[in-house]
């Protein structure tokens, strides 16, 4: 019953708070406050009460849930966010009241899909709810609904979609391989399978339909674009907590269905070191407030990534004290992680209510009167950053210590696993410069217009007691978590790994890496930041606008080159009486499909939007040009233009998708 009223009451407050919304929007927001606040009370009873669930008649085997150390954790952790952010988010949106009744609507639905996945025993459960937050979650990101909103939104959409349909089919490979997707039975089952091989390519494929949802590369490309457009509160959750639903998935098909295979944590190990390393590099290179934060976020996730990679390998090497530190180090700093975001999220929000705007030349000096807010933000950047004391330290310590066990256990991969302990420290000391170049703008430099500088020093109260609250609240946990004490204790409820309650964080050796890292940040930051990205004291832009990996290689590969090959597949096989009415079938899903869809769906869009619909004017949208037959030309070419750089080539991505499953559904049965 308690987990069903988690997981389900969320969808039914959902609809009331929507109802209320119509009649009285300050009654809507406070429900949804009880709403979150109710929910962080049920995840304080599941931690004590460890319940499970089967709900059957949905599936073959049911919906399950079930409760362990890590899951209740992640439970309280995913209730605290949204209750601290709802919180927030009335203050937040205090002079916008567009598009409110459809956010919170999909914020509280948005929060039952994330606690049935947290709390999932099965991945075909994981998988249900996994795919209802991808499309609830979208609504954050185009919330605004200006033209950069909606691009992002869609370049969202369109990874999700993907990242479902190949994770379904990955799902479907081990399902036919194992025989079970239940948590509990899956190790056994596998162990026992006689196809080994399909079960590593089910685990590859599952992989990268979670790794999309988590940011990993390079299905990352949704990250960096979602968070500047999306509002602060949404940007919070996103960062903190729907990036740890892919993580979920994967720690999960990682800890029970591929624990020991060498081959596939080397896969998870490089992708989450290109991850970390090339996350730091965007950070340090943004100018952007939220998009430094967005991709910290992705540098974050390729840290935890390692981690997973170095369990896997750990075990393979039968490393029990590796395995268990590198899990324990994974954990914790998830949890960590989804704690500092939603501090430094909050505060980024209490910079774009008063000021919106992002750059960091505009708001350079706006807090250097502002106590909370700075002490705040501080705290997680100290976090986060992996300063003694503080609770990033400890839970990056324990991911060098297991890439340290692997050198010494792992003979083969010792020369691999040195270079990465070395990206390792460096992506450490670029997250410590990039929050060092955050924190340094906005709250100890002044702005180059002494007026505006005037203007920004007149009032140091930026937030109200509620938002102050909760902002300065969470931070606070930044100190509490850092204590040696309460990491290795939360560490063991999460992995059940005893030997972490003896683990001694401040050793010499310990510090020797942290300090590495603090000292490579703080070169970084001298060096590149005040030498080379502020010139003319003002802060340059020097990351290279081509760049882009969806528009450089996904848009042109998706839409031009993919149709084109499987033409030429098909002419290869044409004599194949078998392959060659499947590759003219695939050819022939993928160009009528892609062409009706430009000529009919984006029209029918358009008109929507225009009639039904009725767009409302957002703040921050362009003013349309004086005359009324201008006006109109001018919005719904915009318009149209928007449609068919993104809901086309989104809409595609769903039938290229539906043809590799089919294809694969045909491989597997045959």
């Amino acid at each position: 019953m308690l987990i069903a009223c988690m997981v389900f009451g969320p969808f039914l407050c959902g609809l009331v708070s929507f109802l209320i919304g119509k009649k009285n929007e300050n009654a809507r927001d406070l429900f949804v406050i009880a709403v979150t606040a109710a929910e962080l009370l049920l995840s304080f009873l599941l931690w004590r009460e460890m319940p499970s669930l089967t709900i059957g008649g949905i599936l073959p085997s049911g919906l399950t849930f079930t409760t362990d150390g890590f899951r209740s954790v992640y439970a309280v952790v995913t209730a605290l966010m949204w209750a601290f952010t709802t919180t927030f988010a009335k203050e937040y949106f205090k002079e916008e009241r567009e598009n409110l009744n459809r956010y919170w609507f999909f914020v509280i639905v948005t929060l039952g899909a994330t606690e049935g996945v947290m709390l999932s025993a099965d991945l075909m459960t994981s998988f249900i709810f996994f795919e209802i937050l991808s499309f609830t979650s979208f609504t954050w990101v185009i919330h605004e609904e200006t033209p950069g909103a909606v691009r992002a939104g869609y370049t969202y959409l369109f990874i999700a979609v993907i990242g479902g349909l190949v994770l379904f089919m990955g799902l479907a490979m081990l399902q036919y391989a194992a025989g079970t997707l239940s948590f509990a039975d899956l190790r056994e089952a596998v162990l026992s399978s006689e196809r080994p091989e399909m079960i590593f390519a089910s685990g590859v494929c599952i992989l990268l339909g979670f790794g999309c949802k988590a940011g990993m590369f390079p299905v990352h490309v949704w990250l960096p674009k979602a968070h500047p457009v999306a509002p602060s509160p949404a940007s919070a959750l996103l960062s903190g907590i729907l990036t740890k639903v892919g993580i979920y998935g994967i720690l999960m098909t990682s800890l029970y269905a591929l624990t020991d295979h060498e081959q596939f944590g080397l896969i998870v190990l490089l992708l989450g070191v290109v991850t970390m390393a090339l996350g730091a590099l965007l950070a340090l290179f943004s100018i952007n407030l939220k998009r430094t934060l967005a991709c910290s976020s992705m540098s974050q996730i390729g840290f935890i990534l390692t981690g997973v990679g170095m369990m896997i390998l750990n075990t393979a090497a039968e490393s029990e004290e590796g395995a268990g530190i590198a899990m324990s180090g994974l954990m914790l700093h998830m949890t960590n992680h989804s704690l500092i975001k939603l501090t430094l999220f909050m505060a980024a929000g209490v910079v774009v209510m008063n000021l919106h705007v992002l750059t960091l030349d505009e708001i350079r000096g706006w807090g250097r009167n502002k106590p909370f807010l700075k002490l705040s933000f501080a705290l997680g950047a100290l976090g986060i950053s992996g300063v003694p004391l503080f609770n990033g330290y400890i839970s990056k310590t324990l991911l060098h210590e297991g890439i340290v066990e692997g050198i010494h256990e792992i003979h083969k991969y010792s020369g691999m696993l040195s270079v990465i302990e070395w990206v390792f420290l460096v992506s450490g000391g670029f997250t410590f410069a990039y929050m060092l170049k955050l924190f340094i703008c906005v709250f100890v430099q002044k702005n180059k217009d002494e007026k505006r500088q005037k203007r920004y020093d007149q009032n140091p109260y930026c937030m109200n007691k509620a938002s102050t609250a909760v902002v300065f609240g969470s931070s606070l946990l930044m100190v509490v978590l850092g204590q040696p004490f309460v990491s290795t204790r939360l560490a063991y409820r999460m992995t059940g790994f005893e030997e972490i309650l003896h683990f001694k964080a401040f050793t010499l050796e310990n510090l020797k890496g942290g300090l590495i890292s603090l000292s490579i940040g703080a070169a970084v930051y001298l060096v590149i930041v005040r030498r080379v990205m502020i010139r003319k004291d003002s802060y340059v832009d020097l990351w290279p606008k081509g760049l882009d990996l969806e528009d450089l290689v996904y848009r042109p590969v998706l839409t031009e080159i993919l149709p084109t090959a499987v033409g030429f597949i098909a002419g290869i096989f044409g004599e194949n009486l078998v392959l060659r009415p499947l590759c003219k079938a695939g050819f022939v899903i993928v160009s009528v499909l892609t062409r009706l869809l430009e000529s009919t769906l984006d029209a029918l869009l358009l008109f929507l939007r225009k009639t039904v619909m009725r767009e409302k004017k957002v703040i921050g949208a362009e003013k349309p040009h004086p005359g009324l037959l201008r006006t109109l030309a001018t919005e719904l070419l915009g318009a149209s233009d928007s449609v068919a750089s993104n809901f086309t080539f989104a809409m595609m991505m769903t039938c290229i998708g539906i043809v590799v499953i089919l294809c694969t559904i045909i491989f597997v049965i045959f």
